[in-house]
C-alpha cells in the first residue's frame, strides 16, 4: 500500500527524534511492503524565522491533503518573547483548528522493565495502563474574549473558558468508544462544584452514558483526580477532560512512566473505531528541550509509538503498529536506555542509536 504523509518536525530536539521515528515507519515498509511518501514543512519556531508566521499556509495545505501528520514540538527561548505578535505555539493551534482535531488520546503505560525508573513506588505504578482523552479545540485555550489591558488600577487580563454542549458530547463520545474497547471504564474529569461549564460537561456526559450501558462512567473532580493519579493510578482506565485539564493532568502523569520521552500521543478528527481511518496528527508529548538539541541525547521513543499510534489510527495499519510496540518492548527488555530513563546496570545509548535498535528488531 502507499501513503502520503507529512512531517513537520518543528524545533530543537523536534527534527532529532522526528528523524528516528521516521526510520523506524521505514523499516515497517520495508518489512510489511508499504510505501510511505512524506513531505517536509516547517512549523513554530523554525517556520517563524523561514517566513515570518508559525504554520505556513502551504504547509497547512499540505497536512490537510495527506493521510496523517508526524509532528515534533515547538518553541524555545529565541521566540518567547511575550509581547512578541506571534509566538511558535501559535501554529499548534493553527494545526489542530485547519485539520478539525478534537480529541487528543495520550496512553500512559508503564513498561515492566522500566518500573524501578519512576519516583513514584513500584508497587504503585505495577500495571498502570491508562489513557487520557483530552478535548482539543474548545476550553480556556480559544474561548473570547481573551485579551490584556490597562485601566487606571492597573493591568487587567482575560481568558474565557466555553464550551458548547455538542463540543462536549463529541469528545465524550470518544472516551465512551475506547472505554468499550479497554476495561469498559470511563472517568469523566471537571470542576463541577466550581465551574459551570464543568456542570455542563457532566450533565452532557451522564446523558451520553445512556448509549453505553456496556461502559461504567464515574465523575472526578479534577483536583481529586490529580490525586488519586499519584495515590492509584491503577484506578484508571480512560479518563475524558477539558482542554486545560487534560493539558496539565497529562504532564503530570508523564511521570507515571518515568520520562515524558516514553509517552505518545494522537490528535483525532473523528471517534476511532475499529476498521475506520481517521486524519489525524502524531506526536510525543514532550517539549522541545532546547538545551538537549543536537546532543544525541534526547528519548525517540513517544515519537517512535505515535508513528505507531499512525499506523494504527490513521493508516489501518494494526499488525504494523503491534510490531513497532512489540520492537520498543523487547529494545528495553535487552535493557538499552537513553539518558532520561537509565538506570544501573543499563546500556546507555543515544537518540540515533535508539532508533537504529527499534528499527531492527521491526
Amino acid at each position: 500500500m502507499q501513503f502520503n504523509l507529512a512531517a513537520v518536525l518543528g524545533d530543537g530536539v523536534g527534527p532529532e527524534v522526528g528523524r528516528e521515528g521516521i526510520k523506524v515507519l521505514q523499516a515497517v515498509g520495508k518489512k510489511y511492503g508499504h510505501v510511505f511518501n512524506i513531505q517536509h514543512g516547517p512549523i513554530g519556531g523554525a517556520a517563524i524565522d523561514a517566513t515570518s508566521v508559525p504554520l505556513p499556509l502551504d504547509v497547512l495545505k499540505n497536512c490537510k491533503n495527506a493521510d496523517a501528520v508526524l509532528l515534533g514540538a515547538v518553541g524555545g527561548p529565541k521566540w518567547d518573547n511575550p509581547l512578541g505578535k506571534v509566538r511558535p505555539e501559535d501554529g499548534l493551534l493553527a494545526l489542530r483548528k485547519g485539520l478539525g482535531l478534537f480529541a487528543n488520546l495520550r496512553p500512559v503505560k508503564v513498561f515492566p522493565t522500566l518500573i524501578d525508573g519512576s519516583n513514584i513506588k513500584p508497587e504503585i505504578i505495577k500495571g498502570v495502563d491508562l489513557v487520557f482523552v483530552r478535548e482539543l479545540t474548545g476550553g480556556l485555550y480559544f474561548g473570547r474574549p481573551k485579551k490584556q489591558w490597562r485601566t487606571p488600577g492597573g493591568r487587567r487580563a482575560v481568558d474565557t473558558m466555553s464550551y458548547s454542549d455538542k463540543e462536549i458530547e463529541r469528545i465524550v463520545r470518544v472516551g465512551f468508544e475506547l472505554a468499550r474497547r479497554r476495561r469498559r471504564k470511563l472517568t469523566s474529569v471537571d470542576k463541577a462544584n466550581v465551574l459551570e461549564t464543568s456542570r455542563l460537561w457532566r450533565q452532557v456526559a451522564t446523558e451520553v452514558s445512556a448509549d453505553y450501558k456496556d461502559v461504567e462512567l464515574d465523575h472526578m473532580l479534577v483536583d481529586a483526580c490529580s490525586m488519586r493519579l499519584i495515590q492509584n493510578p491503577a484506578y484508571f482506565d480512560v479518563i475524558v477532560t477539558e482542554n486545560t485539564f487534560g493539558d496539565i493532568l497529562t504532564d503530570e502523569s508523564s511521570m507515571l512512566a518515568g520520562s515524558m520521552g516514553m509517552l505518545p500521543s494522537a490528535s483525532l478528527a473523528g471517534v476511532p473505531q475499529e476498521g475506520v481511518k481517521i486524519p489525524g496528527v502524531y506526536e510525543p508529548i514532550h517539549g522541545s528541550a532546547p538545551k538537549r538539541a543536537g546532543l544525541n541525547m534526547a528519548n525517540p521513543i513517544a515519537t517512535i509509538l505515535s508513528v505507531a499510534m499512525m499506523l494504527r489510527y490513521s493508516l489501518g495499519l494494526p499488525k504494523e503498529a503491534q510490531a513497532i510496540e512489540d520492537a520498543v518492548d523487547k529494545v528495553l527488555e535487552e535493557g538499552y536506555r537513553t539518558y532520561d530513563i537509565m538506570s544501573e546496570g543499563k546500556t546507555k545509548v543515544g537518540t540515533k542509536e535508539m532508533g537504529d535498535l527499534v528499527a531492527e528488531r521491526v
